[in-house]
């Protein structure tokens, strides 16, 4: 009788351990599909998120140098606008001394060497009487009829370089953003690697909560950023 009960103790103990035995290993197969399933996603949007702030960097890069060229642009025609206006400045005052001499015939030939835009103004500035009229501009330069061509080129230019530039920091922001985001997906990645060297229960699955949300929050960064 005593042997009976001692198999039929022993038994229920073996059947308890495999019972208890087969708990541990479907938690374990779970946590462990779990982990996979974590490795996964986060190596595809590691992928994802490397390729974009590369993708942003390049066009930061491009950007910058546009702004670049469209500055040394700029600076050209400045330079040609300048020269321009020097030279429409200086024709104009010797027009005025052969126009005071009353050399007419030579006071047109200087009035031929015009700018077309300085010329415009200058026939406007004609009809203000600025020789008798003291509230006359004091030149065809203050008239609102005068254009120089190549400073509003230059301006323009320099306008769509500012821009230019402005975007290039803007992508290169973006870029930043998804820099970090690929740290945060590293850190799940260590998270992960860090929770299967546990064997208690809790603090794996207590790793593995946290890796997950890490990943969820990185995964929402990453999706509201802009893509190329």
């Amino acid at each position: 009788m005593p042997e009976d009960m001692n198999l039929e103790i022993a038994a229920a103990l073996s059947e308890r351990e495999e019972r208890e035995a087969g708990k541990k290993r479907r938690w374990e197969e779970l946590v462990e599909i779990v982990e996979v399933a974590l490795l996964a996603v986060v190596a595809v949007a590691t992928a994802w998120s490397g390729y974009q702030a590369a993708r942003w960097d390049g066009r930061q890069a491009f950007l910058y140098g546009s702004s670049s060229s469209l500055h040394f642009e700029a600076e050209a025609a400045e330079t040609l606008g300048a020269e321009q206006q020097l030279q429409d400045i200086t024709t104009f005052n010797t027009w005025i001394q052969a126009h005071q001499q009353g050399d007419e015939e030579l006071a047109d030939l200087y009035v031929r060497r015009f700018s077309p835009e300085y010329r415009i103004a200058f026939d406007a500035w004609l009809e203000t009487r600025p020789f008798s009229n003291p509230a006359a501009p004091p030149g065809p330069i203050f008239m609102p009829e005068y254009r120089n061509p190549d400073a509003e080129r230059a301006a323009a230019l320099n306008e769509r370089a500012r821009s230019m530039f402005e975007a290039g920091t803007a992508a290169r922001e973006t870029g930043e953003r998804y820099v970090r985001q690929t740290v945060l997906f590293a850190t799940v990645l260590f998270l992960v690697a860090i929770a299967q060297r546990f064997r208690f229960r809790g603090v794996r699955i207590a790793a593995s909560v946290v890796a997950g949300v890490l990943m969820i929050v990185a995964l929402l960064g990453m999706v509201s950023l802009a893509r190329l």
